[in-house]
């Protein structure tokens, strides 16, 4: 596992020992990579489940000005952190030891231009995240988008009231699902 592109190109991220976490594979990571490039740099990226943080920093190195990362499991946290050191990244970023759906429930500090969600596999945690945060849509800048890392099989249509799925991506066995904030005519 390495960064692919920007300014920590090349550099090989850490693990988290065991196998609670499974990393999105360098083929789909430069995939979506090559769908937002152009409107990363200078925004907000959520790594929510990050576990080695392997997206969000990503994110950085090609240009996001800050990077937030949240996990439960301490090993996870921890090897984002030393990820964030190894790459020189570690200056725009938060990581946080915490839940997700306590997270998302909570109060809004600030506001992200991407929220990127990768939960633990046939658990059903990827619709309650996203449907957390349809209901929090003040976690999301205007022109947001979601996107949802998952297997294909796990894959549902959803109704949802903020956000509108407009794309998704199949990279074997991996399944990149886009949504976007619904614009509000107030």
């Amino acid at each position: 596992m390495r960064v692919i592109a920007g300014q920590a190109r090349g550099h090989k991220l850490l693990s988290v020992p065991g196998d609670k976490t499974r990393p999105i594979t360098d083929r789909a990571k430069e995939s979506l990579f090559n769908i937002i490039r152009e409107d990363l740099p200078g925004g907000a990226f959520l790594d929510l489940f990050a576990g080695t943080g392997s997206v969000g920093i990503e994110a950085l190195s090609q240009g996001a000005a800050f990077a937030r990362f949240l996990d439960r499991d301490r090993a996870a946290v921890e090897t984002t952190r030393e990820n964030l050191k190894s790459t020189r990244l570690a200056e725009r970023a938060e990581v946080k030891l915490g839940d997700a759906f306590l997270y998302l429930a909570g109060r809004v500090d600030r506001t992200f231009d991407y929220v990127f969600i990768a939960p633990p596999q046939y658990k059903g945690m990827w619709v309650r995240a996203l449907k957390a945060l349809d209901h929090a849509p003040e976690w999301l800048v205007d022109d947001a988008w979601v996107i949802v890392q998952i297997d294909p099989k796990e894959y549902e249509a959803l109704e949802l009231e903020n956000l509108s799925q407009f794309d998704e991506r199949k990279y074997g066995k991996t399944l990149l699902v886009f949504y976007e904030r619904v614009k509000n005519d107030e």
